[in-house]
């Protein structure tokens, strides 16, 4: 098909492309990144790994990029185990694509973008964390392989954050 039957047109609703990374040991802690404090969005919380997909890269080399520049890991499989739109203008969003993977290797590499840390499960509700975490972080840490996709929506009426899972 060529370029100009792709039916792109600015007056439509155009996203974002991010990819979120989630990684789990076998000690059932998961891998979070609390932002740096100069960090543009998200500063001082903590939040999965991950950021935007670069143009020609795919979802799954953007979400290994990150992993490689965040946290140094590179011998990881990784797994897409959902899409969250998030809707946040009637013209402009964020396409959410989050990976799963388990990782008992050795050293960590921080980044610029913050520190990371094995966090257990039951010790979030402590922490200062993106508040999509506590309803998302279970339900990634829950998905199997042969479960479906986990689909949500986040969407801000009156500024405040609505999420809803298929």
């Amino acid at each position: 098909m060529p370029v100009s039957e792709q039916g792109f047109s600015a007056d439509r609703f155009q996203v974002i492309p991010r990819s979120l990374i989630f990684i789990f040991n076998s000690r059932g802690e998961v891998l979070l990144l609390k932002g740096a404090p100069d960090k543009k969005i998200w500063a001082g919380h903590y939040n999965g790994i991950g950021g935007h997909i670069e143009a020609g890269e795919d979802i799954l080399t953007s979400a290994y990029r990150e992993l490689r520049e965040e946290a140094g890991i590179t011998d990881v499989t990784l797994r897409l185990v959902g899409q969250v739109m998030v809707e946040v203008d009637s013209k402009r969003g964020i396409a959410l694509f989050i990976f799963k993977g388990f990782y008992d290797g050795g050293e960590l590499k921080p980044s610029d973008e913050g520190g990371l840390e094995w966090i257990n499960l039951s010790d979030l509700a402590g922490l200062p964390v993106v508040e999509d975490l506590p309803e998302l972080l279970p339900r990634v840490s829950a998905h199997q392989a042969a479960d479906p996709l986990i689909i949500g929506k986040y969407h801000y009426p009156a500024g405040k954050l609505e999420m809803s899972f298929v």
